[in-house]
């Protein structure tokens, strides 16, 4: 048993791909891209049903890699993410992932129920966290529903600039890879709400890192 923080997510509309074996590749390669710069417990699998699992140590973590995923994705594959802090454990090894039990799983799929009930209202919400700290589950719950309205208004370039720079590409790189000028650049990250997710993407990065110290202490 142990304390982590467990992701689920769900293909939004997966019967309507026009093809599901590359839209699972994406995913897939998507994962693993995130997770080279947000290091999970456990990486990415698939389970039944259109689903992906991953563990990773703290819900800062988690954050950070829900977004990773939500810029890198391309135009017409979306996931719908339930998060859940507390505990996991891992009953026996199955054919394709672990198979186990927890609060911490509990939690994300009461998550992503809950993100499924907001969809009837606002189309735009798309992640959603549950924890048995109320307090917690609330600001996080709240930070998630400003960050999915602000990607849900971003254009292909403003999300490939924002996936560019949390990979640690530089405003001058994106802007030679886009054929723009760096003020551009900066201009589209400030206009798009990017440079607030980077901001705080840095700020979780430090809260994660300085939460793992105490465990470790």
């Amino acid at each position: 048993m142990m304390q982590a923080v467990g992701i689920i997510a769900d293909i939004v509309d997966s019967r309507e791909m026009a093809d599901r074996s590359a839209g699972q590749r994406a995913i897939t390669d998507a994962f693993a891209e995130a997770e080279t710069a947000v290091s999970p417990i456990r990486p990415a699998w698939a389970t039944v049903g259109d689903e992906f699992q991953v563990i990773v140590a703290t819900w800062q973590d988690s954050l950070r890699l829900t977004l990773r995923m939500q810029a890198l994705l391309p135009d017409g594959i979306q996931l719908r993410y339930g998060i859940g802090a507390g505990q996991i454990n891992t009953i026996e090894q199955g054919e394709s992932g672990p198979i186990q039990d927890g609060t911490a799983w509990l939690n994300a799929r009461a998550a992503i129920d809950e993100v499924e009930a907001r969809q009837q209202r606002r189309d735009d919400v798309m992640s959603g966290f549950c924890s048995d700290d109320v307090d917690l589950a609330t600001a996080v719950s709240a930070q998630l529903m400003v960050r999915d309205h602000v990607l849900g208004r971003m254009k292909a370039r403003e999300r490939r600039l924002l996936s560019a720079l949390l990979f640690g590409v530089t405003q001058q790189e994106a802007a030679r890879n886009e054929r723009i000028s760096q003020a551009a650049v900066s201009q589209t990250l400030h206009r798009s709400g990017a440079m607030a997710l980077l901001d705080v993407d840095d700020m979780l990065a430090v809260s994660s890192d300085s939460e793992n110290s105490k465990e470790d202490a």
